[in-house]
């Protein structure tokens, strides 16, 4: 079944169609190269036909898609084009849903109401109460509905099996919202032992084998910048030394694999001076930064030499950013899972930084999607990542990518903790 979600940005369009014609391009050139090769078969044709067609191929289906996309969610903001839908449940999670339904016409949603059956009020979150689970099979039929969402873990399975018993009777898709995975895992996923079926809630992408692929690609990708980038960073140190006094670099210690200490180098964009104090948070328009500071902070290349890092295996070139110490004992107090961003290296960017967390932002948050990462790490995704970071460079803004509702629930106890530097 050839599925497309209902909300999909412009680089994931990109990262996509990128994938499936670069996958297709090369098992063609493989067929063809090796099945049909011979006095069966003549297949001349020049190889810059290939790359023209790969090409060309990508450029169309982006566009074609982009527009597609585009077109769709014009249509569904102006009301065309929508599933009908109920949420049944009043409580905290049923009160999610209902929100990102609210805040989300492009998901192509519109909500009719809702079904309850404790309180009895007139609407919730400005959305009538339609009435209670025994009256879905007369609104299935009355309101034409799409889909009936189901959020009302606090009920217990019993009352929602009685739930989708009244939905049976009627074409409409079910869909159940759980919470019972909040505060575990960003993801479930269908396993079996044996022919029974088990709810996987917390795996790691990242290891075995793929953990050294993935620093084959960091040792790898880490030279090849060293070496285009290194006249720019030869004229950023130049810079760096003809406009203040002290070291071209910064060099800090941060938390890195396993919470282990490592050194951690970067361009200097601050004066000398700036932590004779002690550590602080880094913002935006800092006034410890120097002029040339912040023209590098701002096209962060000033995190260049976190190559350096990476080639010596301290760091990766995708991953959560790493933290200073002082600010790790104090997180790990305060922001659940918080010591779990430690079980892979620290990355010179991450799923949290291309999602505009970077800087003074929610440690909390930023914990969330570093998570979200981990557990669904790809050779794609960290792609997906480094394209989004360049494009980033240039638009100098980011787009804020939810995650599933049931991280939204990881938040941090004390405030005190709720933000970091990078």
């Amino acid at each position: 079944q050839y599925y497309i979600p209902r909300a999909v940005s412009r680089v994931d369009q990109f990262y996509y169609v990128f994938a499936a014609v670069s996958i297709g391009t090369l098992l063609a050139v493989a067929v063809t190269t090796f099945l049909f090769k011979g006095d069966r078969v003549i297949l001349d044709y020049p190889r810059a036909m290939i790359i023209y067609a790969w090409l060309l191929t990508i450029v169309f289906l982006v566009i074609g898609r982009v527009a597609h996309q585009m077109l769709r969610s014009a249509l569904r903001n102006r009301g065309w084009g929508k599933d009908r839908v109920i949420v049944v449940g009043t409580g905290d999670m049923a009160q999610v849903v209902i929100q990102r339904i609210l805040r989300s016409p492009y998901l192509g949603y519109e909500l009719l109401g809702v079904v309850n059956g404790v309180e009895n009020t007139a609407e919730i979150a400005g959305v009538p109460m339609l009435g209670t689970p025994e009256d879905l099979p007369r609104l299935i039929e009355e309101f034409g509905l799409d889909e009936v969402i189901i959020a009302m873990p606090e009920k217990g399975h019993r009352e929602t099996v009685r739930v989708i018993s009244y939905c049976e009777r009627g074409r409409v898709s079910i869909k159940i919202f759980p919470d019972v995975f909040q505060f575990v895992t960003s993801q479930a996923s269908i396993d079996e032992l044996g022919g029974l079926p088990l709810l996987s809630v917390r795996d790691y992408a990242l290891r075995g084998y793929l953990l050294l692929f993935k620093r084959l690609i960091d040792m790898l990708g880490a030279a090849v910048g060293l070496v285009i980038l290194s006249p720019l960073m030869l004229l950023i140190a130049v810079a760096i030394k003809l406009e203040s006094p002290g070291p071209v670099f910064f060099v800090q210690e941060r938390m890195g694999l396993d919470a282990k200490p490592f050194r951690m180098i970067k361009f200097r964009s601050m004066r000398r001076d700036a932590e004779r104090h002690g550590p602080g948070w880094t913002t935006d328009n800092d006034p410890r930064q120097t002029r040339l500071g912040t023209l590098i902070r701002k096209i962060e290349a000033d995190e260049l030499p976190n190559l350096i890092n990476v080639l010596l295996g301290e760091m990766s070139l995708v991953g959560p950013r790493p933290e200073q110490a002082h600010y790790v004992d104090q997180f790990r107090q305060t922001v659940p899972r918080y010591m779990d961003r430690h079980q892979e290296k620290g990355g010179m960017t991450g799923w949290a930084q291309v999602n505009g967390l970077r800087g003074d932002t929610s440690i909390a948050e930023r914990t969330k999607y570093d998570l979200w990462y981990m557990e669904n790490w790809s050779v794609l995704l960290d792609l997906k990542i480094i394209l989004r970071t360049f494009w980033q460079i240039f638009e100098r803004k980011s787009r804020k990518e939810p995650l599933p509702e049931q991280m939204q629930e990881i938040r941090p106890s004390d405030s005190s903790a709720s933000t970091a530097q990078d």
